[in-house]
């Protein structure tokens, strides 16, 4: 029996040391093997947190490898041809490299990567303007990535950059052919105007787009040139009114317009005024097909007196119905006591036309009385 047991431990770690074993004196730190992604087994190289300061180690890739994860370094730039000059990495499937410190990617760092689908380069502080009189701008940084689906990033550029970054993400685009491009994250950008409008338009397949948690002040791009847009991520930016444009252009992507999915919009946390523009967003909102998320929790902002005051959309209007309501039955019973007093007016001006008007049927009427009363007087006798 111990020799069984003896006979399976070695087993077992020689699997172990098998698929943990790169194969590569650079990549001896990192993982290499088998791991359940995305609901199927993929080959995965993880070199994360492991203080590296550049990408030698990524010329060593074993040519399996479906997904990288490459995290938690200390690299600030990705120089040209990142996995080798000459190496086509045809497996490759998906690119992690999220808070690695990048702050300048080559023109030719992603050389051969035809098959990747996913490239994550979250939390980085990649500049891609004019610094220290050095280029950061390279438009072509995604060119090779001709069956890209999902393009994560969040957080990925320096700081106080989001002026530059909305001029120079459209030329991006338009110099990358994304024509296959599903998702894109642009979250935590510092994002505010976008020069061109049609800063997504050269994205013919884009079906989500995030761009939350930026100072982004009005729908200031165009998205009726995105006929597959689903859905739309606006929350926490700086956002006091939709215009009566923009609500038109966000029913475009709607039923009748649009026989597919309707579109799915994130508005929630934008400082919304309390104003006539509150009012017809109010309105729209509960006769729109576009999907609102979280429509109940949606706030509008007043300043009266020097002090902010947060209402709740659904609260606010809500008091507004109640007021006119209440108003409405103010008036009624203004105009009711108004209508008494004219009638009793009208009475008592007009009081001896009515009581010689009057007089006749009063006699009759009482004649009438009392000859019913003597009649039945006479039945019980």
């Amino acid at each position: 029996m111990k020799n069984e047991l003896l006979l399976l431990f070695l087993q077992l770690n020689l699997v172990f040391g098998t698929v943990n074993k790169c194969g590569y004196n650079l990549l001896q730190q990192c993982y290499c093997g088998l791991q359940f992604h995305d609901n199927r087994s993929m080959f995965v190289v993880e070199c994360a947190g492991l203080g590296f300061t550049n990408t030698d180690m990524l010329r060593e890739l074993p040519d399996e490898t479906e997904m990288l994860i490459f995290t938690g370094n200390h690299v600030g730039t990705l120089p040209s041809n990142v996995f080798g000059e000459n190496r086509n990495m045809t497996n490759l499937r998906i690119i992690d490299m999220s808070n690695n410190g990048i702050q300048d990617i080559k023109g030719k760092a992603f050389h051969h990567v035809i098959g990747v689908t996913r490239l994550i380069l979250n939390h980085n502080n990649i500049s891609i303007s004019a610094q220290y009189d050095k280029n950061f701008h390279h438009p072509r940084v995604f060119s090779n990535f001709i069956n890209l689906e999902e393009l994560h990033l969040t957080n990925a550029f320096a700081d106080n950059t989001g002026a530059a970054l909305a001029d120079d993400l459209h030329d991006i685009f338009v110099n990358s052919n994304l024509t296959k491009l599903y998702k894109i994250h642009l979250e935590q950008n510092e994002i505010k105007n976008f020069k061109d409008d049609r800063v997504f338009c050269d994205l013919p397949n884009i079906h989500d787009i995030y761009l939350g948690n930026n100072n982004i002040p009005s729908l200031n791009f165009n998205i009726t040139c995105l006929p597959k847009l689903r859905y739309l991520d606006l929350e926490k930016n700086n956002i006091t009114k939709f215009s009566y444009q923009d609500l038109e252009n966000f029913d475009k992507l709607a039923y009748p317009y649009r026989t597919t999915q309707n579109l799915t919009l994130d508005i929630d946390g934008n400082p919304f005024r309390c104003d006539q523009a509150i009012n017809n967003l109010y309105n729209w909102l509960h006769k729109t097909n576009v999907k609102v998320r979280d429509l109940e929790m949606l706030q509008c902002h007043q300043i009266k007196y020097g002090t902010e005051y947060i209402m709740n959309l659904k609260i606010l209007a809500e008091s507004k119905n109640a007021k006119i309501s209440q108003a409405l039955t103010v008036l009624l019973i203004v105009l009711v006591f108004i209508l008494l007093t004219l009638l009793s007016a009208y009475a008592y001006l007009k009081k001896d036309s009515v009581k010689s008007s009057l007089s006749p049927i009063f006699e009759s009427v009482t004649r009438k009385v009392q000859y019913n009363k003597i009649e039945s007087q006479d039945v019980y006798v």
